[in-house]
Order: C-alpha cells, then sequence, then structure tokens
C-alpha cells in the first residue's frame, strides 16, 4: 500500500520550498506569525484550479470535508473562506508572478531538446495577447471600453513544448505592440505575430538585435514591389517579393528593402502575405513558419477551457492576478512533473491535467496512475488553422 504523498503533492513537487521561501521573504511576505502563509496560499490556489473548484466555498467547503489528506497536501491550518479571499484582496500578485517566470524558466530547461514543428536550429516564439473577460458589475475597475471589463494576457509562447517563455498581465486597454518594447530579444530567434504587431519601428528592434520576424502583412500600410523572384504557383504560393515603403513615417522607421511573401489558403478562400527580415529560407518555409503562430491561439484557448479562468474567486485587481499567476503556477507544475517523470511521450497535457483532477487526494505514484491508461490524440479544434498542404 502506498503511503507516500498525494498525486498534488507530487504536481507541487516542483515548486521546491526553499525557492519558496526564499521569494517570499525578497516579497516581505514570510513571517512565522502568519496563520495563512503564502505557501499555503499558493497550495490552496493550485488545489483549486487542478480541482477545478468553483467558488471561495467550493475550495473551502472541498478542503474541510478531507481534513486528514488536507493535511497531506501541505496546509497546517485550512483556511476559512474570509481568510482566503482576505490574502487574495491583500497578498500581493507580484510573488506569484515572480514563481511563474522562474517555473517558465525552469520547463523550458526540460523541454528544450524538444525537437520544434519545423526542426529549425533556432529558437520559435509566437507572440499573441488574449483578453479575460470580467463582470463589468462586480469589476468596474476593469472598464476599458465602456461596455467591456477585461484584462489582457500577453504571451510569448515558446514552441518546444509548446510553453510559455514570458507573460504579461496589463488593462484590457494595453496595446499589443507596447509589448514589444520590453520584450527581450534572442539574437537569432524567430518571432511570429499576427498584423496587430506591425509596428516598423518595434519591428526594426528586433531586425536590429539579430532576431527575424514573421509578421502578418497589414493592408493600410502603402508600399510598393521592387523584386518579384519565381515560385511555384501550382500549391499556395502565390509571389515572393522584395518591397518597400511609400509613407514618409514609414521610410523613416525601414528604409530598407522587406521581403514579402504570399499565399493562397484554399480552405477559406482567402489570400494572406507576410512581412519578413529572412532572406534565405523558402518562402514555403516562411509561410509555415506564421502557420505556427497558431499554437499561441491554442493556447489561449486550452487555459482558458482547462484552468478556472472564466469565473474568479476575487473581484479586486489583485485578487483577479492572484487566481491568473496562480493558474500559470499550477499549469507549469503540471507540465514540468509530467516531463520529469518521463510521461511527455505518453499522455498529452490536456489528459495530464484530467485525470489529475479526479485524484489529486489520492496516494497512487504518478507513474502507477498513467500505467493503464488510454490516452487518445489530442486534437485541439484547428478548423480556423491556415493549411498549407501543397496541391
Amino acid at each position: 500500500m502506498f503511503t507516500g504523498p498525494t498525486v498534488f503533492a507530487q504536481i507541487m513537487a516542483a515548486v521546491p520550498a526553499w525557492e519558496f521561501r526564499r521569494l517570499a521573504s525578497r516579497h516581505g511576505l514570510l513571517g512565522r506569525k502568519l496563520r495563512f502563509t503564502a505557501w499555503e496560499h499558493l497550495l490552496t490556489m493550485a488545489f483549486a484550479q487542478l480541482t477545478r473548484r468553483e467558488s471561495l466555498r467550493d475550495i473551502v467547503g472541498s478542503l474541510r470535508a478531507q481534513p486528514r489528506l488536507a493535511y497531506h497536501l501541505g496546509l497546517r491550518h485550512l483556511p476559512a473562506r474570509s481568510t482566503l479571499a482576505d490574502a487574495n484582496e491583500d497578498r500581493s500578485w507580484a510573488l506569484f508572478a515572480d514563481l511563474a517566470t522562474r517555473l517558465m524558466q525552469r520547463a523550458r530547461t526540460l523541454y528544450q531538446t524538444e525537437p520544434n514543428a519545423l526542426e529549425l536550429d533556432a529558437p520559435l516564439y509566437a507572440i499573441d495577447s488574449s483578453m479575460i473577460e470580467l463582470s463589468l458589475a462586480l469589476c468596474p475597475w476593469a472598464d476599458w471600453t465602456g461596455r467591456v471589463a477585461a484584462v489582457k494576457l500577453h504571451t510569448q509562447l515558446d514552441l518546444r513544448g509548446p510553453l510559455p517563455a514570458r507573460v504579461l498581465v496589463t488593462d484590457g486597454g494595453h496595446g499589443d505592440a507596447a509589448w514589444l518594447d520590453v520584450l527581450p530579444v534572442e539574437p537569432g530567434a524567430y518571432y511570429l505575430m499576427d498584423r496587430g504587431y506591425v509596428d516598423l519601428q518595434r519591428l526594426r528592434r528586433i531586425a536590429t538585435s539579430g532576431a527575424y520576424f514573421v509578421v502578418r502583412e497589414r493592408d493600410d500600410v502603402l508600399r510598393y514591389v521592387v523584386q518579384s523572384r519565381p515560385v511555384d504557383r501550382t500549391g499556395p504560393l502565390r509571389s515572393d517579393q522584395s518591397i518597400r515603403f511609400r509613407g514618409r513615417h514609414s521610410r523613416a522607421h525601414w528604409p530598407d528593402a522587406l521581403r514579402r511573401v504570399s499565399i493562397y489558403d484554399s480552405d477559406h478562400r482567402r489570400h494572406l502575405a507576410f512581412w519578413t527580415n529572412q532572406w534565405s529560407l523558402p518562402p514555403a518555409l516562411i509561410a509555415e513558419l506564421y502557420r505556427q503562430r497558431w499554437q499561441v491561439e491554442l493556447f489561449f484557448r486550452w487555459i482558458k477551457q482547462n484552468l478556472r479562468l472564466h469565473s474568479f474567486y476575487g473581484t479586486s485587481p489583485n485578487a483577479v492576478r492572484v487566481q491568473i499567476w496562480t493558474a500559470l503556477c499550477a499549469y507549469l507544475c503540471a507540465a514540468i512533473t509530467r516531463h520529469r517523470h518521463g510521461l511527455a511521450s505518453q499522455i498529452n497535457l490536456t489528459n495530464f491535467l484530467q485525470i489529475v483532477s479526479i485524484h489529486s487526494l489520492a496516494k497512487v505514484p504518478l507513474a502507477e496512475l498513467f500505467a493503464h491508461t488510454e490516452i487518445k490524440a489530442d486534437t485541439h479544434a484547428e478548423n480556423n488553422q491556415m493549411q498549407l498542404t501543397y496541391l
């Protein structure tokens, strides 16, 4: 009979206690007199995510239903509903953001040997943002249109994994391209972006830093073709061109030529074009690079469906951010544990979390829990994904 840690404790072992204490001390949140410590706060919020609790009452009720197992989760004291609510309101979200950043680095280290989709010997990053909608009546501070309340989740997704490399949570009105001002640029890496990130001055920063970008074309930016190279038009490719910009400000920010690759997406009957500062790769590979950007869309869809980000346990700015960052921490702990136990090739993350949510309080070794699990392929809804299959 297994008498070791619960499944939940095995997942949260991805966070070393000494490392968390160091982070908590740095934020001034470490003290023996605290009845409900920052560590217990993290465990409680991660438990809520991994077991899909609906409310504060649901969280507390589930823990109090099995107090002996709650102790084995690492909780010395079972929190009251008001205690958990106060912690979400008052304890700074910055602690959990720092922890999530550490976990992103650790997860990427584990997955760095994984091949990317195109087997390029360079890091591939998909960049995008997604709105997390809130109740306008309960969160008037998040009102940014007069009718919609939301915060925005900016994400740089490493396509090895895929796993988030950097995340930023801002108000809903924060511009997408503005994040590029503070985003560290890695020389030799590829940054794949939608047309919301077309800002020639910011794209110039990526290019001068020794990195490459592939971004979808914006039709309202004036340009002209200076050279066209032949392409095989029997497939989706339609052109491989060198362009220059007409507008005075555009020419000032990008005076050189830029490469333009266009395709025809037959499934959706539309023409698509991409700009890039990469000149040596075949045009079909440039188009395929942009297609991989769809992974970040799937990431947003996945976390919204599998984590508690469609309803919130608190309504203040701090409580909302605490829930978002602890959800990411739980996600990253699961990804790290899955890889460390050699399960990455056996089970996808969606099925992994589904099984964990059912057996979180069970005392079963993870290897045994998944030993006889039949896994079906994880088919994300990719109906809107651009198809580049040659005819």
